[in-house]
């Protein structure tokens, strides 16, 4: 599973990564976290409102962060079944 994180680095953006780990902690899956920063790239997934969460190259969240219990729901969700 890859994970991207998609902002300008706003405090929203690292309130969604923060969620995002604990979330994957959680799990206790590995997980590749990236954060993607510039406007081509968060703009290249068809995001006009961040942050975004992206998970296997498909836009899960657009403009809002959940809380940890709904982003563990999230994840397990894009888990291969």
């Amino acid at each position: 599973m890859n994970v991207k994180i998609l902002g300008s680095g706003c405090s929203n953006c690292a309130k969604l990564e923060k969620v995002v780990r604990q979330a994957i902690d959680d799990l206790g899956i590995v997980v590749e976290v990236e954060k993607v920063q510039d406007v081509a790239g968060i703009v290249s997934y068809g995001v006009m409102s961040t942050p975004a969460l992206v998970i296997d190259e498909q836009v899960k969240l657009v403009g809002k962060v959940p809380n940890r219990v709904r982003m563990v729901e999230i994840l397990k969700e894009a888990l291969p079944k």
